[in-house]
C-alpha cells in the first residue's frame, strides 16, 4: 500500500542519513587529522553507528510481517536467515565485542570495519529509496548488487580480526564468562564462545555470498536490465 511504501521510504531515508553522516565524518576526519583520527573512530561516531545498527533490526520485522516484499528471496525461511545473519553478525561484533572492551575500541580495525559497513549501506539505502519511487538508475543498481560481493568477505575478515584482537581482553577481564556456584559445575568461558562464533561467521559467509550472487543475477539479468531501462 501507499502508506507502507512511504513508511519504508522514510526508514530507508533515516538509515541513509545516519550512514552518510558516519561515512562523511570518517572521510573528513581522516583528511583533517590523518592516522590520528583512526584511533578515536569509535568515540566520535560510535553512538550513531549503534543507533543505526539497532534500527536495522526492523528490517527482519519488515520481512516477518510481509511489509517489505521486494526483498524476499524465493524461499521465506531462506530470506529470513539471509537478513537475520547479516544483521545479527554486526550487532554481535559491535555491541558484544567492540562496545564491551574499551581497549578494542581504539584499534585501527574498528575504523576499517566501520568504513566497509557504511560504504555498503550508503549505496544500499540510496538504491532502496529510489526503488520505492520506481526509479532504477542502472549504474546504481549495478553498484548495489556488485559492490557487496567483494566487500562483504572483506568485512567478515575484519570482523574475524576484531574478534581475535578482543580475545586477550576477554580472557584477562573475564567479561561475559560465567561460573555457576555449587552444586552446579557448569561454566561458560566466553573466549571459547567467540572462537566457536568465528566458525559460524565464516561458514555463514559462504551461504551469504551464494545468495549475493543469486540476487545479482536476479536483478542484473538481461531481461531485468531492459525492463528497468524502459
Amino acid at each position: 500500500s501507499f502508506t507502507m511504501n512511504m513508511y519504508l521510504f522514510v526508514y530507508d531515508l533515516m538509515q541513509f542519513c545516519g550512514h552518510s553522516w558516519i561515512f562523511t565524518n570518517m572521510i573528513i576526519r581522516f583528511m583533517t587529522f590523518g592516522k590520528d583520527s583512526l584511533a578515536d573512530t569509535f568515540y566520535s561516531i560510535g553512538l550513531v553507528m549503534r543507533l543505526c545498527q539497532l534500527l536495522s533490526v526492523l528490517e527482519i520485522l519488515h520481512i516477518l510481517v510481509g511489509i517489505d516484499k521486494s526483498r524476499l528471496l524465493p524461499r521465506f525461511l531462506q530470506a529470513i536467515f539471509f537478513f537475520f545473519f547479516q544483521i545479527t553478525e554486526r550487532i554481535i561484533v559491535l555491541f558484544v565485542v567492540i562496545n564491551s572492551q574499551e581497549e578494542v575500541q581504539a584499534k585501527y580495525i574498528v575504523c576499517v570495519l566501520f568504513f566497509l559497513w557504511n560504504l555498503l549501506d550508503v549505496v544500499r539505502y540510496t538504491y532502496n529509496m529510489l526503488a520505492r519511487m520506481g526509479i532504477y538508475y542502472l549504474p546504481l543498481t549495478w553498484l548495489n548488487f556488485s559492490l557487496c560481493i567483494p566487500l562483504y568477505p572483506l568485512s567478515v575478515l575484519a570482523k574475524g580480526f576484531a574478534i581475535c584482537v578482543s580475545l586477550p581482553y576477554f580472557e584477562s577481564f573475564g567479561t561475559y564468562s560465567i561460573k555457576l556456584p555449587f552444586p552446579f559445575t557448569f561454566s561458560i568461558y566466553f573466549p571459547y564462545v567467540l572462537k566457536m562464533y568465528l566458525l559460524v561467521l565464516f561458514t555463514g559467509m559462504c551461504f551469504i555470498i551464494q545468495n549475493l550472487f543469486y540476487e545479482r543475477m536476479a536483478h542484473l539479468g538481461t531481461g531485468n536490465i531492459k525492463n528497468k531501462r524502459n
